[in-house]
């Protein structure tokens, strides 16, 4: 098995290793420990089923079904499905009306977001599609010791919800299941990483909505600056797909951009995701995240 890094901050391919294949635990070792210090690793050439996608993730913890809002597969929960098809009316909507565009760390909104993801390509477009992820730990690290120290005491309010403005009918059901399962938790705006102990800067663009006991225009302009420092374009990688590409990031320490461009085109794009259960996240002083709104749901799937 060999590692090679992709950036200097993020990202990393791993050759040699056949994932439809159970593992010895030398290998998931190794595999674990590029991926707490890669932040997001990538296989190619990873031609897997249903059967083998969960049967790979289970070695590396417990899963979560395919998705609270948008549901999952039939025979296989633990499968989410991710496609872009000429036929379906849901993706004819422009990208600023999908609830899931722009940069985001997944669910969290939910008081216990997933802990990591493994997504596999088997249907990809000839061109166009990357995905990028970005390094919360290394956006952390640029941040100046004395902006550190003060948000390292704040907090932040994640909402699942639809975007504002985006009343296209392609989004009616959405819309409806968001409705019907209410999500919002209280994180940290700075985490510490269960398993490296690493200061993160929690901060989904997506999700975080407001930063708790200021005023808006306070919380506004901070948030504003940190979204921007955090896809800085030195903390992030683009990754091309080709078939049977998997990558597995790390849901913790990162956040990505799905893509935009795939849907000004006419191609398809099928990929499939599963997720693994992740834990509440601690404060510098360590406290915990807490659920504010809704129904207190424990664990909350990606």
């Amino acid at each position: 098995m060999t590692v090679r890094p992709m950036s200097v901050h993020i990202g990393a391919e791993i050759d040699g290793v056949d994932l439809t294949q159970t593992l010895p635990e030398e290998a998931v070792r190794k595999i674990r420990q590029a991926l707490l210090k890669w932040k997001v690793i990538f296989f190619r050439n990873q031609h897997l089923d249903h059967f083998q996608h969960v049967q790979f993730a289970r070695q590396f913890g417990a899963l979560t079904p395919g998705h609270v809002v948008f549901g999952h597969d039939e025979t296989y929960p633990e499968i989410y499905s991710v496609g872009k098809f000429r036929t379906a009316t849901l993706n004819a909507a422009p990208p600023a009306s999908r609830p899931w565009s722009g940069w985001h760390t997944d669910i969290t909104a939910s008081i216990n977001p997933p802990a990591a993801s493994i997504l596999r390509g088997q249907v990809v477009p000839p061109y166009g599609g990357d995905t990028q992820w970005t390094n919360l730990v290394t956006a952390y690290e640029n941040l100046s010791s004395t902006f550190r120290e003060m948000i390292d005491k704040l907090r932040g309010v994640h909402r699942f919800e639809v975007n504002r403005g985006a009343n296209e009918k392609s989004i009616k059901e959405f819309q409806a299941r968001v409705k019907e399962r209410r999500i919002v938790s209280e994180h940290p705006l700075v985490t510490i990483h269960p398993e490296t102990a690493e200061r993160v800067l929690y901060c989904s663009p997506s999700y975080l909505k407001s930063i708790t006991g200021l005023h808006p225009r306070e919380s506004q302009q901070i948030l504003e600056f940190l979204w921007e420092h955090a896809v800085r374009p030195e903390f992030t990688v683009r990754y091309r797909w080709e078939p049977g590409s998997i990558a597995f990031w790390d849901n913790r320490a990162t956040a990505h951009l799905a893509p935009r461009d795939i849907y000004q085109t006419e191609f398809d794009r099928q990929f499939y995701r599963v997720t693994l259960l992740g834990g509440v996240p601690e404060a510098v002083d360590g406290s915990m995240s807490h659920a504010i709104e809704g129904e207190p749901i424990a664990p909350v799937p990606s």
